[in-house]
């Protein structure tokens, strides 16, 4: 009964999640400085109307959208793949050094001056840096789930205290940008970025799906998994190498989103219970939706032009995170017969 319940919610959910997120695709083609009804914009997305339609909708809505709703996607997974690797509800790709790596990668191409366009690429490197610093400072003790979380809190400090470092002797123009950079944003996003990321994006969660029964095997415990024949500091690293990836490729896209990350498991382990394959994909999907519907947020309902996203989940992070610190630190009750 408990399972067909189950079902019947995951079900509910995964269906709920896609119209959603039909929904505000069709809102972002359609809204603008220029309304354009919802049949021209799909018209204008395939190619055919008025050159200005299709300009608009091609060339800057669609790859903005698109770029919210892969990284977000990334976001969900890497975000899911992190809680259960390190056994903890405050998990993120801020304790593995991901945002600081980014941020740093993004931050040097533009003091070097390269093209707008090199940014993601940036933030890709900086984010695979943040891993190679991890891997090496954790490897000495197994890849042991406390040293990985403390470690990667270090990188993320030192990488942070470099980009603020970068951006404080930065020119005022340079700051600005960098700036809005590393708090998160997909504005002027290009298709070549979009699918570019998506692409490697596919293979990545792809990976996901295939590693997940280590990951299963790795909830029972280093013990257990070691007596089922799992060298557990292989599979931690290969699923730690594959969450940094996801997390990277949403940084090269959205930049260094907060939030997305952290709340995403949350909720689809109160829909679905105890995580399964099944979970991931649905954390993709809730990723895309979350991270589209804030930046729909800062376009049309903010009145501060030119808002990042990423102050928008950050907003929405902060109190999210006070909650779980005081689930997390609240003592847990005990009936007495």
């Amino acid at each position: 009964m408990n399972r067909s319940r189950t079902r019947v919610r995951v079900l509910v959910f995964a269906t709920s999640g896609l119209v959603a997120l039909s929904v505000l695709l069709t809102v972002s083609l359609t809204t603008g400085e220029m309304r354009i009804p919802a049949a021209t914009a799909l018209r204008a997305l395939a190619g055919f109307g008025d050159a200005g339609d299709v300009l608009v909708v091609q060339q800057f809505r669609a790859p903005r959208s698109m770029g919210a709703i892969v990284g977000g996607a990334g976001l969900g997974v890497a975000g899911c793949v992190l809680q259960r690797l390190f056994r903890n509800p405050l998990a993120s790709p801020d304790v593995m050094g991901v945002t600081g790596g980014a941020s740093l990668g993004a931050v040097a191409l533009i003091a070097a001056g390269a093209s707008q366009t090199l940014v993601p690429l940036g933030a890709l490197g900086g984010g695979l840096l943040a891993a190679l610093l991890l891997g090496v400072f954790a490897w000495g003790s197994g890849l042991a789930v406390t040293r990985l979380v403390l470690t990667g809190l270090a990188v993320q400090a030192g990488l942070a205290a470099a980009v603020n470092l970068m951006i404080v002797r930065f020119p005022a123009e340079l700051a600005g940008s960098a700036l809005q950079w590393t708090t998160g944003s997909v504005y002027g996003r290009t298709w070549t970025e979009v699918w570019g990321a998506g692409g490697a994006m596919v293979l990545a969660l792809a990976a996901a799906f295939v590693l997940h029964r280590r990951l299963a095997v790795l909830d029972l415990g280093d013990d257990s998994a070691g007596a089922l024949g799992l060298n557990t500091s292989t599979a931690r690293l290969h699923l730690l190498v594959l969450a940094v990836v996801l997390a990277s490729l949403a940084a090269a896209l959205a930049g260094p989103v907060t939030f997305v990350a952290l709340a995403v498991p949350h909720i689809v382990r109160f829909v679905t219970g105890p995580p399964t394959a099944v979970s991931l994909a649905l954390a993709g999907l809730t990723g895309a939706v979350l991270l589209l519907a804030s930046d729909l947020v800062v376009q049309h309902l903010l009145p501060i032009e030119g808002l990042p996203v990423g102050a928008v989940t950050a907003t929405l992070g902060a109190p999210w995170l006070l909650v779980l610190m005081f689930r997390q630190s609240s003592p847990v009750k005990r009936s007495h017969a």
